[in-house]
């Protein structure tokens, strides 16, 4: 076989693994468990791309804050794992922080806006309408209280998928 034939082939293949369906679900509802803790809303709008919304609450010691914010996720399959795929995306979230006395240097509350970044993976059970994923979203915050970057924030995920 000739070597251009070969190429070929190995075109036709890459580009028939590169075509595999990137998301098994149309939008899904749940949580995510982590920092902070976030009631989250994802749909898909292209075969790869998701648009994530959530909504956040963190409470600590002197502080707490509601958050609530935006991702654009583009999603690309895991070859060999059916249902399981890593994403990329970014997006930007608002924070509203509230201090209880005694939070040295602090005035009483304050708004910050933060872009993220995001990355994670992302999977579908085949036979339960069941989505889970980890992810990281690191932020840089554009103003307000941890004004720059902050080393961002990781969830576990689980939501109810709908078709």
């Amino acid at each position: 076989m000739q070597t251009k034939h070969l190429f070929l082939i190995f075109l036709f293949a890459l580009g028939f693994g590169f075509s595999a369906k990137a998301q098994e679900y149309n939008s899904a509802i749940g949580l995510r468990l982590g920092y902070p803790a976030s009631i989250s809303y994802k749909q898909f709008i292209s075969e790869p791309g998701a648009i994530e919304a959530f909504l956040g609450f963190r409470s600590y010691r002197y502080y707490r804050w509601v958050n609530f914010g935006a991702l654009y996720e583009h999603h690309l399959p895991i070859s060999g794992v059916d249902g399981l795929n890593w994403y990329v995306g970014g997006g930007a979230s608002v924070f509203f922080w509230n201090y209880k006395d005694g939070f040295p240097d602090t005035e009483d509350g304050k708004t910050s806006i933060g872009v993220l970044g995001a990355i994670g993976l992302d999977y579908k059970f085949a036979n339960a309408p069941v989505n889970l994923s980890v992810d990281w979203l690191p932020v840089f915050f554009v103003n307000g209280y941890g004004n720059g970057f902050a080393g961002g924030y990781g969830a576990f995920s689980a939501r109810y998928t709908i078709n």
